[in-house]
């Protein structure tokens, strides 16, 4: 008898923890990307981007139909791709060319994507660049597609929308 008393404790404990594991795990994924939501919209005329624990907006989006992890960078010129993440959504290097980054001068390739969607909002014909030293497979989102959109920042929140008249 003695020892279901001692598997009842352990088993509550199991589960205990399990329960503590799934919440701390789902709270690590909105601190990292407080937008993963944004993933299951299919066509909207604006979406409002929440910044993540490190102070970035990021937000799930499409290349090209291939899900793709957005880094939403305002001081970005166009859409830069790691080589990786660049062959994953078909996009072809075209010039090389020298470019500054967060790390340094680099070369880049520039490229077009056909298809950029982030959230429901979605852009043809996107300027791109390709990077070759660009870490990870996170792809930072700029102006070459921002540009089309409106664009305003508004208590700590990032909304982009389309352009009225």
């Amino acid at each position: 008898m003695r020892n279901w008393g001692v598997g009842m404790i352990v088993a509550a404990w199991l589960l205990l923890g399990g329960v503590v594991w799934l919440f701390m795990d789902g709270w690590v994924t909105r601190q990292a990307n407080p937008n993963a939501e944004l993933a299951q919209v299919a066509v909207a005329d604006s979406v409002v981007l929440k910044r993540n624990a490190g102070g970035h907006f990021v937000a799930p989006g499409r290349i090209n139909g291939v899900a793709v992890n957005f880094l939403v960078d305002t001081g970005a010129t166009g859409v830069a791709l790691p080589a990786d993440m660049a062959r994953r959504v078909g996009a072809r290097p075209g010039s090389p060319m020298r470019t500054a980054t967060a790390a340094g001068v680099t070369t880049a390739y520039a490229t077009r994507l056909e298809t950029v969607e982030l959230a429901g909002l979605a852009a043809r014909d996107v300027a791109g660049v390709i990077v070759p030293d660009m870490p990870g497979d996170t792809v930072l989102l700029g102006m070459s597609f921002l540009s089309r959109f409106a664009v305003r920042m508004e208590g700590g929140e990032m909304h982009i929308g389309v352009r009225t008249p």
